[in-house]
């Protein structure tokens, strides 16, 4: 089982590409963790947000590779805390499909790929930013591996 971090949006913040990279290589490597970086659609000309998520939509599809469980982050997701993370990780390598959590672009994700979604989580009640949200998914799913091997970086 491999865990896709799929985000829109290419050009983060130096401290965010730096946490969120800093993050991604702790993962041991018997849980590889691969970060798609998806462009994230101009906002020109007289397109709906709609428009505009159904255009990412195309992009985020093409990146999740085939058979993979769908975990979309959304505002109106399930709230989970780090051990309910822990307990799904630990699901989802027993199954051993391939993990998508996906976090859509500015406007969310397109109702239509929305639909295909196996879970849909969120991060927080706060409205985050989309660097933050990624560093933040980031840290918890290796939190959540920290759970799950016993090790002390998460204390409860």
């Amino acid at each position: 089982m491999r865990l896709h971090l799929i985000s829109v949006g290419q050009r983060l913040p130096d401290w965010a590409t730096a946490a969120c990279s800093d993050y991604l290589k702790r993962f041991p490597r018997s849980q590889p963790i691969v970060l798609h970086e998806i462009k994230a659609e101009p906002r020109t000309g007289n397109r709906t947000a709609q428009q505009i998520m159904e255009s990412e939509a195309v992009r985020i599809e093409a990146a999740i590779p085939a058979g993979a469980r769908r975990i979309m982050l959304d505002e109106r997701g399930t709230d989970i805390t780090t051990v309910a993370l822990a307990k799904r990780l630990e699901y989802w390598q027993g199954e051993a499909q391939d993990v998508a959590l996906i976090i859509g672009g500015a406007d969310g994700i397109a109702p239509a790929l929305k639909s295909t979604a196996h879970e849909m989580i969120r991060l927080s009640s706060l409205t985050l930013p989309h660097a933050m949200a990624r560093v933040l998914l980031a840290e918890q799913l290796y939190r959540a591996m920290t759970v799950l091997s016993g090790h002390p970086y998460h204390r409860e």
